[in-house]
């Protein structure tokens, strides 16, 4: 009998494991960025406690970062805006994706409370992306008749969700039309 336990012990405590696989732990990073209201963020650390829906987009994306940004909305509506969930569009393109402009690209989207812009030094900005395995590239460059560069960036399609303790628990493609049911879901399954 006392064998048949010492067996068993190791099912048991893998199948008492009620929480989701840990993807990567980010609760020993720190980035200073800025919100859309260019206020200091430390981030994860100003959102321990929470979950964390969060999304990468930049603003002169031409095609699925107006997805991500419908998606994280559509979570946090269909959820009822949860008092325990933030949700955050942290941006790939610092240059041009200033506090302004991000706090502009909200409002056009009608963006609610409990919903953070994040952008700031481009070191730091990269330093997130990389820590969060976002990857993105400049693909197309053109100068303007008026002499402004243009440029788009490919870019990772990418929604993450991050439990109380800053540890990423849950990543899916973020532009895809399913994809608010699924993170509703999961996360309903671990609050």
């Amino acid at each position: 009998m006392k064998k048949l336990i010492i067996l068993l012990l190791p099912i048991l405590i893998i199948s008492c494991n009620s929480g989701p696989d840990v993807i990567d732990d980010l609760s020993d990073t720190s980035f200073e960025l800025l919100n859309q209201d260019s206020t200091a963020v430390i981030f994860p650390d100003d959102f321990e406690g929470e979950f964390v829906v969060m999304g990468f987009i930049y603003t002169n994306c031409p095609d699925i970062c107006s997805l991500i940004t419908q998606n994280l909305m559509r979570i946090q509506q269909d959820m009822n805006y949860p008092d325990d969930v933030h949700f955050i569009a942290a941006t790939f393109d610092p240059e041009r994706d200033t506090p302004s402009i991000l706090k502009k690209y909200g409002e056009a989207f009608g963006v609610d409370e409990n919903f953070t812009f994040l952008t700031g030094d481009s070191t730091e900005v990269f330093a997130l992306m990389d820590s969060s395995r976002v990857r993105s590239q400049v693909s197309m460059t053109d100068t303007t008749a008026d002499g402004r560069e243009l440029y788009f960036i490919n870019h990772s399609d990418k929604i993450m969700v991050l439990d109380k303790q800053s540890r990423v628990v849950f990543e899916y493609g973020g532009s895809q039309p399913m994809i608010p049911s699924l993170v509703k879901e999961d996360l309903n399954k671990i609050r």
